[in-house]
């Protein structure tokens, strides 16, 4: 393995990171004196096993590229991760790999556990490449990203786990690295961090390779262009994420036998004497669905003022809550109901033409929807005078989420969809969480106004309408 220092000479179209026909091979001794006679006999005679962990890997990623890794637990990600990060060496094959390389690959993996958060920061930025003077120089800022407070000056020892990943996240992502290693560091971690997390990849993604390794193949899809497939320590398939994750969520699916989950329908409500009257249509398995464990519980929490964002200031978000039909404000809401997101901000210059938007998005920075309101009022501009207060409402049904954390960004502008300024970008200005749900595939369920099945017998033309009962 070779490994160059800085590579501001690259460009885009060359290669910083380079595998052919790689392996690595484990020898599994049965009884620890069989390693004296292996020893004594000197390959004579064999003693133990191979096991490959990793057999005829090639691939290359160029400068820029943001590089996945998938495949089931033993498959030789991990292993692979180390020899990119210079802990394992290949037995067979040629691996090489161009800059300064920062990795996340276990928690707290390079730090002493006897050693203060402080002692353990220099003694990381050393490792990864840093001098004395760049370590003083980037500490403030890495500390910041940590936000671990006090506890910066106690061992490592005494740390949680999400507070390990917070310092050693915060390290990686100030050592200015060319190539960044994740092996699935932000499973840990509280919400408002693994958005700060992502939005920091998503910086990185515009100057540095990543390098990324995850479970989550809806993650790897929204991050990578280009994925490699590994099973059995084998490449299985490489090319474009979303081709190559398809591929392998249907060989996974097929392995675990995984069925089409059949809920009850309800019919359509009738109203009588007038056929043509309008029926407010829902998702027929709701009213089963919420009497059971799957019934999508979503909890509120409170507003929160102190955010990260960006923006003139000509425009201050001073409340965000959701309301239900009869206006009160929810602590709870369970997926499918309607809902409407309460927005309050306060103009603090004359401005022409403001607009409200939000997006909502799940623990990894993934945007699921959002709306704005430019197009509803786009006819008729609206001025407003230094010191007014605006209210934006968005009614919608809440989809119905997997289990986990969401956040809600909101942003304030004034002009057009094509030209505005932006006043106020808030990231996770509300955050909610999803405990319990029937959807198990996919970012989020929409609630289906209905759903059937049409049967055709040979011997009929037209179809026989039934309906899942």
């Amino acid at each position: 393995m070779s490994s160059e220092p800085a590579i501001d000479r690259l460009t885009d179209e060359q290669a910083v990171i380079e595998v052919r026909e790689m392996g690595k091979c484990y020898q599994i001794y049965e009884r620890p004196q069989d390693r004296l006679k292996q020893m004594l006999w000197r390959g004579r005679r064999c003693y133990y096993r191979e096991f490959w962990a990793l057999r005829n890997v090639s691939f290359t990623v160029q400068h820029g590229q943001t590089f996945g890794v998938i495949g089931r637990n033993g498959s030789g990600k991990s292993t692979l991760l180390k020899m990119l990060c210079g802990t394992l060496a290949p037995t067979t094959g040629v691996l090489e790999v161009r800059g300064r390389v920062a990795a996340l690959l276990e928690l707290g993996t390079g730090f002493n556990p006897e050693f203060t958060g402080r002692e353990n920061v220099y003694l990381n930025a050393a490792i990864l490449g840093l001098n004395d003077a760049e370590i003083e120089r980037y500490l403030p800022e890495i500390l910041a990203f940590a936000d671990i407070g006090e506890f910066i000056d106690q061992p490592v020892k005494t740390y949680s786990s999400g507070m390990a990943v917070r310092l050693a996240f915060a390290v990686a992502a100030h050592v200015r690295a060319d190539i960044l290693v994740i092996d699935e560091a932000l499973a840990v971690g509280d919400m408002f961090f693994v958005q700060k997390c992502m939005r920091f990849l998503r910086k990185f993604q515009e100057h540095g390779t990543l390098f990324f390794v995850s479970h989550d193949t809806a993650a790897v899809v929204n991050l990578c262009d280009h994925v490699l497939w590994l099973e059995h320590g084998q490449m299985r398939e490489s090319g474009p994420a979303k081709e190559v994750c398809e591929h392998y969520l249907a060989t996974l699916r097929e392995s675990q036998h995984m069925g089409i989950p059949v809920m009850p329908s309800r019919q359509p409500p009738v109203i009588a004497g007038d056929p043509c009257a309008r029926v407010e249509r829902v998702d027929q398995r709701l009213a089963f669905l919420n009497q059971t464990r799957f019934r999508n519980d979503l909890e509120l929490f409170e507003f929160c003022h102190e955010v990260e964002g960006y923006g003139t200031r000509a425009i201050r978000i001073e409340d965000v809550y959701f309301e239900d039909e009869q206006g009160y404000a929810l602590h709870w809401i369970v997926g499918g109901e309607l809902v409407t997101l309460i927005v309050k901000a306060r103009v603090l210059v004359d401005l022409d033409s403001p607009i409200i938007g939000f997006f909502i998005k799940d623990r990894l920075g993934q945007n699921l929807f959002g709306d704005n309101t430019y197009l509803t009022y786009a006819a008729d501009p609206q001025r407003m005078v230094a010191g007014q207060h605006l209210i934006a409402r968005f009614t919608f049904y809440m989809p119905v989420l997997s289990v986990g954390e969401y956040a809600v960004d909101i942003a304030a502008a004034s002009g057009t969809q094509q030209e505005h300024i932006i006043h106020c970008w808030c990231n996770d200005m509300l955050i909610f969480k999803s405990h319990t749900s029937s959807v198990h595939q996919g970012l989020m369920g929409i609630p289906m106004l209905d759903i059937e099945l049409c049967i055709t017998p040979d011997d009929v033309s037209e179809p026989v309408r039934e309906r899942f009962a």
